[in-house]
């Protein structure tokens, strides 16, 4: 499903051996953990990531890394079938989940996409090894949902690209290596046509990183402060200008990886016990509702939606694979995510009643505190009005929505001053 992706490699091994295989790697290599009751961890502290750094190099020795990806970058070249049966096998298994977004799902693969030789053989290979882990630098203050609206420049000095302004909402980026980072090179050009992406190094001289409490006490999401960063032309990803095919890309591979789409995820359990799917049969028990029916009723609905959003998943990703869909049909995917989302936990915070919201020690608090990143599903690979629009106007074919600086040179667009 990518541009630049090798064709599966050429196996003798058929995925029912491979899954064999792997089933006797993993009971001999990785922690056992119960999966409907995985370690607990918060995205937001420094131990998760480096757990995960360690079961990233065992799988990449044990040569289950990358199992879509090419072998020349490390990876293996299998057909997503592989993966899957992987995934599969792996369900009792502790893996690096953590890892999948944004690194691999993400930004691996627009590298994959849109890198130059060496970026690919450099970052896609040291992510599988388990040596980078890789971010979005894109968000901005003052941009909204506008991405292509970025104010953050680069400007041509001498042999060196300088970097001031900022980004925000950057996930995990405390945590990685590598962020891609697009930032406007010509202001004499409409928006879309000034933009460059850039591989950062995060902890580069010039750039300041400050970590965003939010309202459940995470601290996962950052925002960086660029000051005179110097980058060469190495870090340049795609073409000079050519920033927002970059960044179309990457978001194609966000809405997929939010919506659970991507061939490069490796596993499928939940990343910790706040992440485990809701079992309804237990919470009806446990709330004293197993025998109404209208609590039944809806844990039915949401559970009926969970069904349909897993067999969406996959008829998408064969619908683009074969060219039945195009590629903006990842967008259906990620609303039907948060479309599923929402319904679960307005859903789980109904039967919980105030219980979901009150502690009383019965453990059902767990369930509010869930809720109260509700939202982020409707924000996440762009907000879920955006990806409404992508189905209507590139996969439907409805005009256009109107932009009052379509075709304007960007620096004679009004913006709000701060």
């Amino acid at each position: 499903m990518t541009e630049t992706a090798s064709a599966p490699t050429a196996t003798s091994e058929s995925v029912e051996e491979f899954a064999t295989r792997a089933r006797k790697w993993l009971a001999e290599n990785m922690p056992s953990i119960d999966p409907a009751n995985p370690p607990e961890h918060d995205r937001g502290e420094d131990e998760p990531w480096q757990r995960a750094r360690e079961l990233q190099k065992k799988l990449y020795e044990g040569g289950f890394a990358g199992i879509c990806f090419p072998r020349e970058y490390g990876g293996l070249g299998l057909p997503i079938a592989y993966q899957k049966a992987f995934n599969n096998e792996s369900r009792n298994y502790e893996l690096p989940i953590i890892l999948n977004t944004p690194t691999f799902t993400i930004c691996a693969a627009t590298i994959l996409d849109t890198g130059s030789e060496e970026q690919k053989q450099q970052h896609i290979s040291g992510a599988l090894r388990g040596d980078e882990v890789l971010v979005q630098l894109l968000s901005e203050p003052s941009g909204g949902s506008d991405l292509a609206g970025v104010i953050t420049r680069a400007d041509r000095k001498g042999d060196k690209w300088v970097i001031n302004g900022a980004k925000t909402w950057s996930t995990s980026a405390f945590a990685a290596d590598y962020g891609l980072m697009l930032a406007r090179t010509d202001w004499d050009v409409p928006k879309h046509e000034g933009l460059t992406m850039f591989l950062v190094p995060i902890n580069s001289e010039g750039i300041t990183l400050r970590r965003i409490k939010q309202v459940n006490g995470s601290v996962e999401f950052c925002e960086e402060f660029f000051d005179n960063l110097e980058l060469g032309d190495d870090a340049v990803v795609g073409e000079v200008n050519g920033g927002w095919h970059v960044a179309s890309r990457q978001l194609y591979h966000e809405r997929r990886a939010v919506g659970g789409g991507s061939e490069f995820a490796s596993g499928i359990g939940a990343e910790g016990k706040s992440d485990v799917p809701i079992d309804y049969v237990a919470l009806l028990e446990a709330t004293g509702q197993a025998d109404s029916e209208r609590a039944q009723e809806a844990a039915g609905r949401a559970l009926v939606h969970r069904a349909v959003r897993e067999q969406l998943i996959d008829h998408v990703y064969h619908g683009v694979l074969d060219g039945a869909l195009p590629p903006a049909a990842g967008s259906i995917i990620r609303v039907t995510h948060a479309d599923v989302h929402h319904l679960e936990f307005d859903t789980v915070l109904s039967l919980t009643g105030s219980s979901g919201v009150v502690d009383a020690g019965d453990d059902m608090i767990r369930y509010g505190e869930r809720y109260l990143s509700r939202q982020a599903a409707a924000l996440g690979g762009g907000t879920t009005e955006i990806a409404r629009n992508i189905i209507g106007e590139r996969v439907l074919g409805f005009p256009r929505e109107h932009a009052a600086d379509r075709g304007v040179p960007f620096n004679q667009v009004k913006r709000n001053k701060s």
